[in-house]
């Protein structure tokens, strides 16, 4: 590999190339994987000297093992010449970035910066240098990036396209999970067939002896490094080194025992200057010359250097020093006894001064044993990493201050707060693990009702039990008592919310309201509101609904507190008061960048929207849900976009799309067992079936919603599933059970009068009536206030019209199927606009098929930048709210204009006011 000259990889060469040369018109990411030494440092270097010399901007950064805990070193490595243009951000990002890079003071009182803020930076900043030309990032070694700058390259990568941004990744093979999820098409680097290998080595190795030739070929096995540098390591008076001959050991171990070979052989002061640049994540050669001679008592000058130089070990200038290869670093490391491993780190924190996070972790690997003052440093670690966004590392220096901890209390109380904020993060698994090592530990009272209460959030089983129960409310009841009435009624929240996923009883229902009732909080909180509506959704539904009434003419209460009483109502079915909180909740999480919390409030407002049918905010919010859901890790948020986006499938008559998406949500319910999601599912099932024409098969679907044995069966959902099941039975042979359990379903909310559930009971009533009482009991429904509810009223239209005509008042009919047509067209609901279309035309009356507009034409996010950019807002800000650059939203609008027919931004309000 001399030069420039890469033997074997011409298809390697030519795919990276490719991706070079497309950057005039996209962007794209391209993962380079495989062994150590398979040559992808080599790759990438000659990637980035190819797009130099075509004019390409390149950015480069590497990891470095020991630095991995340095929140945002790698995002400082590549974006460094950039950071003039971060003036430029809006307020929030460029303060985000700089506070993440420690070179902004403002977040002593600041927010905690959220990691998707400095992701956005992060991407506006390449966006913006990306204008003066195309970009090219090349990262090496991923594998040993700190987890937020992987976090950020994952982040872009999913977003690069309409930027003339690159991005080259290069990771070792079985690391990087973090990267795994992001959809990055991977180049993976085998083994150099044997002509390339030969050609390599006579290259770099012209002397070597046949039989030498032969073995290091053969004990190569087509590695590059393996290929330059086992000859290496071969002394002039052994034809053959031993561990070419020795028992067959994996290759990493042999190029480790050749690097270690001519490591041995070096003075004492090269060896030890050697030790401790592995053990220092910058590579700063004063300072590994200045920590050198503490290790050994006496000034180690530059000289020391030569010998590492010249044993092609390490490279070297007057600022930095770097190891030729990873390798050569793990093999200094596995080679020093352990005495001098932590002498070396130790060594480090002395000439430290003024950089206490560095510090820290070098204190960490000196200590070989439990010590509380190191563990105290680590927890200021953690706090200052958690102030500049990085809560990977905080996770990280709370997990290794937890190991270091002399007192199992402390060490417990540590775990708990590392697995806090790796939930916050949406790590969960990692999350479950710190939370299983805090279980057996000694904790206080109010740490154990935290631990508690992570343990119910993240367990998977969602039954409440007795003893589930008593030890729910027994520790809530000690915090209280401990002065945390929050705390305890979180905890409640928790158990309420379970008995909405999966019915307890109402006995257990009510033992948790009472306990809830009982705290010392005010009667407008909103945890205290959801903990009623999801216990008690019938019994206290119309309470929590004038609550609810009562706080929207407030202003006093942040997102976390908007969101919750936004699924409060959609709990009860109040959909009409859900959606003013779920939106402002949403509006407020983009601005703050807590994108898990607004994937859940997403999911939430589409349920809202498939309820009022709104099409414009519903199908933009569920396709960004099931985008946030699944870049953050969050399966039960996931199901529940599938779900929702299944149910407007099912409206919009895409009955192919509503079946795959029902499909998927059911398989993963299954693996959880939530009989809510299971009930939504089946709901949507028995709505495509009813849009295919299939009432047989809808009635089945729907029927589990109601079948108590069933894992489907939810009481509270009944009321929204009843006039489906009622439109499914009214011509077959269930009508009788479908009345049966409307009999019942208005014996249980008797005490309710949230408006959409009688709308539902009236339309259950009228379709299943008989001759003599029907006409009365659909003129009872259509006397029912319908103005939040179109769909339902279109229906009750349609199934009002069919009935006049089946009683051969053909007249009279067409009235109410020509409402009934109107409004399917104007909500979008096709199947039953084709319906109506099929009543009429067997009326005596003909009805043209609906056109599609143009804003049909658009996509979910299409329609929503449309919107966005109709009420005025720049590609900036637009992009601000969506988490994409601004040449991405000026893409898509560039793709807008024909779909709707205009030709500017400025035709679009008057284009949305038709469309609406």
């Amino acid at each position: 590999m001399a030069g420039s000259v890469l033997f074997g990889r011409d298809h390697e060469i030519g795919v990276v190339n490719a991706l070079i040369e497309l950057l005039p018109e996209r962007g794209t990411a391209l993962l380079l994987r495989g062994e150590p030494g398979i040559g992808k440092s080599a790759l990438l270097a000659r990637a980035a000297s190819d797009a130099a010399d075509a004019g390409v901007t390149v950015l480069t950064a590497a990891g470095v093992q020991s630095e991995a805990q340095l929140p945002f070193a790698g995002l400082h490595q590549l974006v460094r010449t950039l950071l003039d243009g971060v003036k430029g951000l809006p307020a929030a990002q460029s303060d985000a970035l700089l506070g993440a890079f420690g070179m902004a003071g403002a977040f002593a009182d600041a927010p905690v910066p959220q990691f998707f803020i400095i992701a956005l930076a992060t991407l506006n900043l390449l966006d913006e240098a990306s204008t003066r030309g195309r970009l090219l990032l090349v990262v090496d070694d991923a594998q040993w990036l700190d987890m937020p700058t992987l976090d950020v390259l994952g982040f872009i990568a999913r977003r690069l396209g309409a930027e003339p941004i690159g991005l080259l990744i290069g990771l070792r093979d079985g690391q990087g999970r973090s990267l795994d999820g992001c959809g990055i098409p991977e180049l993976r680097l085998r083994s150099l067939d044997p002509a390339a290998a030969e050609a390599l080595l006579r290259d770099r190795a012209p002397a070597l002896s046949a039989a030498a030739r032969r073995r290091v070929l053969e004990a190569a096995a087509g590695n590059p490094l393996a290929l330059i540098e086992l000859p290496v390591a071969l002394s002039d008076d052994r034809p053959v080194a031993d561990f070419l001959t020795s028992t067959p050991v994996p290759l990493t171990a042999r190029l480790e025992e050749a690097f270690a070979s001519r490591v041995h052989d070096l003075p004492s002061d090269t060896r030890r200057l050697l030790l401790v640049a592995a053990a220092d994540e910058e590579g700063a050669s004063a300072e590994v010359l200045a920590a050198t001679s503490v290790l050994t008592g006496t000034k180690v000058s530059e000289q020391a250097l030569g010998p590492a130089v010249a044993a092609r070990l390490l490279d070297a200038d007057e600022l930095r020093m770097s190891f030729r290869h990873p390798l050569v670093r793990s093999a200094v490391l596995q080679a020093a006894p352990l005495a001098d491993r932590l002498a070396a780190h130790d060594a480090l924190t002395q000439v430290l001064d003024g950089q206490p996070d560095r510090q820290a972790w070098h204190r960490a690997a000196a200590t070989g044993r439990r010590d509380e003052a190191v563990a105290r440093r680590l927890d200021e670690v953690a706090a200052r990493a958690r102030g500049r966004g990085a809560i990977t590392v905080a996770v990280t220096a709370l997990e290794r201050a937890a190991k270091l901890s002399e007192r199992t209390s402390g060490r417990g109380a540590r775990l708990l707060d590392a697995a806090e904020l790796a939930f916050e993060l949406g790590h969960t698994e990692q999350a479950f693990g710190l939370l299983r090592q805090a279980e057996p530990l000694e904790l206080g009272t109010l740490q154990r009702a935290r631990r508690l209460l992570l343990r119910e959030t993240l367990e998977v089983d969602v039954s409440v039990g007795e003893p589930r129960l008593h030890l729910i409310l027994t520790t809530a009841e000690r915090a209280a008592s401990a002065g945390e009435p929050a705390l305890a009624l979180r905890l409640l929240k928790g158990a309420a919310q379970r008995c909405w996923w999966t019915d307890p009883g109402r006995e257990i229902r009510e033992r948790i309201v009472a306990a809830v009732e009982a705290l010392p909080v005010s009667d407008l909180d909103p945890d205290l509101l959801y903990a009623l509506a999801a216990a008690t959704p019938l019994e206290r539904g119309t309470e929590v609904r004038e609550r609810l009434d009562r706080l929207a003419r407030e202003d006093g209460y942040d997102a976390a507190a908007a969101a919750t009483l936004g699924t409060a109502a959609t709990l009860i079915g109040a959909f009409d008061r859900a959606a003013g909180f779920l939106n402002r909740a949403a509006a407020e999480f983009r601005a703050q960048g807590r994108l898990g919390l607004l994937a859940q409030t997403l999911v939430s407002l589409a349920f809202t929207m498939v309820h009022t049918v709104d099409w414009a905010v519903g199908m933009p919010a569920v396709e960004e849900a099931a985008q946030l859901a699944t870049e953050n890790q969050q399966p039960r948020w996931l199901t529940g976009a599938k779900t929702a986006k299944a149910q407007f499938a099912a409206l919009r008559g895409d009955l192919d799309t509503a079946r795959t998406l029902a499909g998927e949500a059911e398989g993963a319910a299954l693996t959880t067992a939530h009989h809510s999601n299971l009930a939504s599912i089946q709901i949507a099932r028995g709505l495509t079936s009813l849009a295919a024409g299939n009432p047989a098969e809808a009635y089945d679907c729907l029927w589990r919603v109601f079948a108590p044995a069933d894992p489907a069966y939810h009481p509270f959902l009944r009321t929204a599933a009843i006039g489906d099941l009622a439109e499914a039975a009214v011509r077959g042979e269930h009508r009788e059970a479908a009345l049966a359990e409307l009999r019942k379903l208005e014996k249980d909310v008797s005490g309710s009068d949230a408006q959409l559930i009688q709308v539902n009971l009236s339309y259950a009533r009228a379709l299943l009536a008989d001759d003599e009482h029907a006409e009365a009991l659909y003129r009872a429904a259509l006397d029912l206030d319908m103005t939040h509810w179109p769909l339902a009223r279109a229906r009750l239209m349609l199934a009002y019209g069919i009935w006049l005509r089946r009683q051969r008042r053909t007249t009279e009919a067409r009235t109410p199927l020509r409402f009934a047509r109107e409004s399917f067209d104007a909500l979008g609901v096709l199947p039953w606009g084709e319906r109506a279309r099929k009543e009429l035309r067997a009326s005596g009356e003909s009805s043209e098929r609906r056109s599609p507009g143009a804003w049909d034409r658009l996509s979910p996010q299409e329609s929503q930048i449309a919107r966005l950019a109709a009420e005025g807002m720049s590609n900036r800000e637009i992009g601000e709210q969506l988490y994409l650059s601004p040449r991405t939203i000026g893409a898509h609008l560039y793709r807008i204009f024909p779909k709707l027919g205009i030709s500017s931004r400025a035709q679009l309000p008057d284009r949305l006011r038709n469309a609406d």
